[in-house]
């Protein structure tokens, strides 16, 4: 019986192992295929332009010139302007839930706001042109103009299709991701850690400042270049409300677009084959992009990791 017991055990380990390994070869693998059939595709464009698409600014399908400059501008723009907006608010947000909150609704307004990242990103979309562009361009452009008009980025008169209102979009969209993985960075730190600093005389400010937010910096980065590649790779809701037009302006209020806009927006009506061949050149550049993100967050990670443990 023993016997039959540890073959069970033995197998059930294989089967454990092979399955896991299967799984984690699997994404390797689809990884690997959707790089290299986007390489593939984009190679009309990498022969026609090379390097120069990266800085080109032309983007005219009638005489088959393109460029990117001016889509990763746009594209670096919302996404750093959505994650400088975020990365408070959603501090605070884990924060609150965390560590201030009552207990009696502390459950409910974590769940509304991870509910806020389940709204699809059409309807955020047309929540955009409907309510947000209208206000922007009536409202809140005229204040953020009298008040810090002498910034370049506030310059020009404010429009409801805009680089300022896809980043408050992004904004939106970035919020529920980061503060849901912030509150749950928080809530793991060891409570005798907090105990002791609030025991030591320190004010609840002190001990979140000095102790909560350096134990878990690590993992707050990893939060937010979660969030930036979530900013770069949204492409409807930013098509919606961004304006779809090529330049490199300071000024927030005027319209733009950018990699993954571009792509959503001209694809099925793509007129050659070198215009097709230049959007999916685009989603290369997207990818590593995203991939660099990434990587780089993890580098980070490991190294605010290793800081924290002292290597142990």
């Amino acid at each position: 019986m023993l016997g039959r017991r540890r073959l069970r055990d033995r197998f059930g380990d294989g089967l454990l192992y092979g399955v896991t390994f299967a799984a984690g070869a699997l994404a390797i693998a689809l990884l690997v295929a959707i790089a290299y059939k986007i390489a593939q595709a984009a190679g009309p464009a990498w022969d026609e332009f090379g390097l120069g698409f990266l800085t080109g600014r032309a983007w005219d399908p009638v005489k088959n010139e393109f460029g990117a400059l001016d889509l990763i501008y746009g594209t670096a723009v919302t996404s750093v302007v959505a994650l400088l907006i975020a990365t408070p608010l959603s501090l605070a947000i884990g924060l609150f839930l965390s560590e201030l909150a009552p207990k009696g609704i502390r459950d409910v307004i974590g769940a509304l706001v991870e509910m806020l990242a389940a709204i699809p990103s059409v309807v955020l979309g047309l929540w955009g042109i409907l309510v947000l562009g209208p206000f922007i361009q009536d409202t809140l452009g005229p204040a953020l103009q009298k008040t810090l008009g002498f910034l370049p980025i506030f310059e020009g008169t404010p429009q409801g299709s805009s680089v300022f209102t896809a980043s408050i979009v992004l904004t939106i969209m970035v919020v529920p991701i980061v503060a849901a993985i912030c509150r749950e960075l928080f809530l793991s730190v060891p409570s005798e850690l907090e105990e002791g600093a609030l025991a030591l005389g320190l004010t609840r400010w002190e001990m979140i400042r000095g102790v909560v937010l350096p134990y878990t910096r690590g993992g707050i980065f990893a939060a937010l270049a979660l969030g930036f590649g979530r900013a770069v790779g949204e492409a409807i809701a930013v098509t919606q409300v961004i304006g779809g037009q090529l330049g490199i302006h300071a000024s927030l209020f005027v319209p733009g677009d950018t990699l993954a806009s571009r792509i959503a927006a001209q694809y099925q009506g793509a007129v050659s084959h070198l215009q097709v061949s230049s959007l999916v050149y685009l989603a290369a550049i997207l990818l590593v992009i995203t991939l660099v993100v990434n990587l780089g967050a993890q580098l980070i990670v490991q190294r605010f990791e290793y800081q924290r443990t002292g290597g142990t």
